[in-house]
């Protein structure tokens, strides 16, 4: 037992921790538990997962939104045409200028 915290786990007392004047019979030691690792790494574990899955969420709702930006840029890009050309909301009409058209006179 070269450790001191070896000898104190086999039951071994050493004089130099028992007061000048108690009976090293009725000395008691008291161990504590070791330090579990299971709740720290559990909870890094957890904000990974949480981390991971805000960052997956976010990355498919802004490809969602850039989808259906696409989508509505190639529907309007369809749909001027058609309301600038012929029957739509808007008609072009082409201005000739005078040419030398008679007059006749009533």
């Amino acid at each position: 037992m070269i450790r001191p915290d070896a000898q104190l786990r086999s039951g071994h007392i050493p004089a130099d921790l028992i007061p000048p004047g108690t009976d090293p019979r009725q000395v008691v030691i008291v161990h504590t538990q070791p330090r579990s690792w299971a709740g720290p790494v559990l909870l890094v574990l957890i904000a990974t997962v949480g981390l991971c899955g805000l960052v997956y969420l976010t990355t498919v709702a802004v490809l969602s939104l850039i989808q259906v930006a696409a989508t509505t840029a190639v529907a309007v890009k369809t749909a001027v045409p058609t309301l600038l050309g012929g029957g739509g909301l808007i008609t072009l009409a082409i201005k000739t200028p005078k040419s030398e058209r008679t007059r006749t006179k009533r």
